[in-house]
This record gives structure tokens, sequence and C-alpha cells, in this order.
């Protein structure tokens, strides 16, 4: 089960990206978690396309977020048409083809605590201003707010923040495989990429016992 503080966190969260989209340029906007192992996992959307933007930078391990993680500082890319294809060769693809022409990437971190990325999603092409940027910045400052407000942490011994069928199939795959929730977050998550799916369907299947991993599988 997620715990019903966790729930509340993200509904408050998935609020604060939608006012990112009313206040910014942007078309979509997200806010991943990130693991003391560099893994992320969804955390909040404004909408389904940036829902869906969020979750591939999980899967494919690259992307405006991941960037802002290893950089520790923000990730700003005005044209992905022209800088995106030979810094992330399977995610900006992607992008383009969900009508997304630029991104950037927040990292929400306190001191050397690394909670997560704030990424903003803009339809066209083009750099933010100054006073955009400022904006972008206090809103990423609002996310620190409520994570750790919300005591909101994720580490190698808990499950991704997410669907709630996805922490419970994290569960069932580190059982089945007799391994730690990172493997088995792992294992999902190869899977995904694999076979081109989502994490919420590969989930579901998990969950209804349709699919199974095993030590060997």
């Amino acid at each position: 089960m997620v715990p019903e503080r966790a729930d509340s966190v993200v509904a408050e969260l998935c609020r604060l990206c939608e006012r990112a989209v009313a206040d910014l340029p942007a078309a979509g906007a997200g806010l991943s978690v990130s693991a003391v192992d560099k893994q992320f996992g969804l955390l909040a959307a404004a909408d389904p396309v940036s829902e869906r933007l969020e979750e591939l930078q999980f899967v494919l391990g690259e992307g405006p977020c991941v960037d802002a993680v290893a950089a520790g500082q923000p990730v700003l890319v005005g044209d992905i048409a022209t800088d995106g294809p030979v810094r992330w060769p399977a995610y900006a693809p992607a992008v383009l083809e969900a009508g997304m022409s630029a991104t950037f990437a927040f990292p929400l971190q306190v001191g050397a605590a690394q909670l997560g990325v704030m990424d903003l999603f803009r339809a066209s092409p083009g750099e933010l201003s100054a006073a955009e940027l400022v904006r972008a910045f206090a809103l990423a400052d609002e996310a620190i707010a409520i994570l750790l407000d919300g005591g909101t942490r994720i580490d190698e011994e808990q499950p991704i923040a997410g669907p709630p069928e996805l922490f419970q199939a994290q569960g069932m795959v580190m059982v089945q495989i007799g391994g730690t929730l990172a493997e088995a977050m792992a294992r999902i998550r190869a899977h995904a990429y694999v076979h081109s799916r989502r994490l919420a369907d590969i989930a579901r299947e998990i969950v209804t016992r349709e699919l199974r991993f095993d030590r060997d599988g």
C-alpha cells in the first residue's frame, strides 16, 4: 500500500506542475524523485504527455533529469531538434514526436542531498527569459518544501514513487527474484525497455500475475 501522506504529497506536486504550465511558457511539466543509486521514479506530472516523457527518462536512462542530477545544475535545452539527438539519441526523438521542442530541468537539491528534478516542456523552441527562470526556480523551491514537509525520501530499500500498482509490482518481483527492491525495479525497467511498453501496463500484469520474473528469467 502507498502511505496516505505519500498520496497527499503526489497530489500537491501534481497541482504544482499544473501551476508551472499556467505560469510559464510550458506545455507540460513533471517531477521525478531520485534514489541514491541514481534511479528515477515518476512522482507527479501535469498531464499524461508529461507523465510519459518523465517515465521514458526512467526507462531509457537518459534525458534532462538524468543530466541535471549528474551535473548538479539546471539543464536548459531551448531547441531539442538541434541539440537533443546527439545528447539523448533515444529520448530526443520521443520528445519531438510528443510535440515538444524545448525542455528545462531544475534539480531539487538541498545541500548535498538530491531529492529529484522538476522538468518543464514547451511546444515551441526558445529559451526561458530571466524572469521566467526566476519563476521556475521559485517553483522548484516549492517542490523541495513539499517533499521535505511530506518526508518523501527514496532509497534502495524503498519503492520508487509512482502509481500504486508499481509499488506492489516491485515488491512482488523482489520476492520472485529473491533480490532487493532496487534489483526488482531494474528488472521491471529493463522489461519495459526491451518490449517498448509502459511501466504502468507491466506493473498491472505483474500484480494480476499475468507476468512474473524469476532469478534466471
